[in-house]
């Protein structure tokens, strides 16, 4: 089994679609650990609120058939193939770690680079992986994030219930 954590994000009917990808990780990989849900303004363009959150599971899936099966949830929920990267999204799954792998190239960017660069990534990984390191820097997620600058990068946790089984 491979342990993978994946990032969930929405800023179109964030209640109902962080709930329903919620809903959709469980019926398709089982138990969850999931973080506490973060509101941040939308980084890159202008656009409403985006709720995320870090979710993870164990699988057996290679890291091919996980990014298929991330990006079929995605366009249930009316996500669109051709959209753009930088825009509003009804529900985004960006697989952040998968276990240790170190892969950079035209397909995976493992680990994610968002890790590093943005507040509502590091943050919910840290609450829920923080004793494990990042794979390239050999730092722990608590560690990373307890140094990371948070100044320019608003982020706020959110009161929403979700259910792990």
């Amino acid at each position: 089994m491979t342990r993978v954590y994946i990032g969930l994000g929405s800023n179109i009917e964030r209640d109902a679609n962080v709930r329903g990808g919620i809903s959709e990780l469980k019926k398709h990989f089982g138990d969850l650990v999931i973080s506490s849900v973060y509101e941040s303004p939308a980084y890159g363009f202008e656009g409403d609120n985006f709720y995320n959150l870090v979710a993870g599971f164990d699988t057996e899936l290679s890291v091919e058939d996980l990014t298929v099966a991330l990006r079929d949830i995605e366009y249930a929920f009316g996500r669109k193939s051709n959209a753009i990267r930088f825009s509003s999204r009804t529900l985004d799954l960006d697989l952040l770690l998968y276990d240790d792998l170190i892969r950079h190239d035209e397909k995976f960017d493992l680990p994610r680079a968002d890790i590093m660069r943005y507040t509502f990534t590091l943050c919910p990984l840290a609450e829920i992986a923080g004793e494990k390191r990042h794979p390239e820097t050999g730092r722990s997620f608590a560690d990373l994030w307890q140094s990371f600058d948070k100044s320019n990068q608003d982020l706020w946790p959110v009161e929403f219930q979700v259910s792990t089984r």
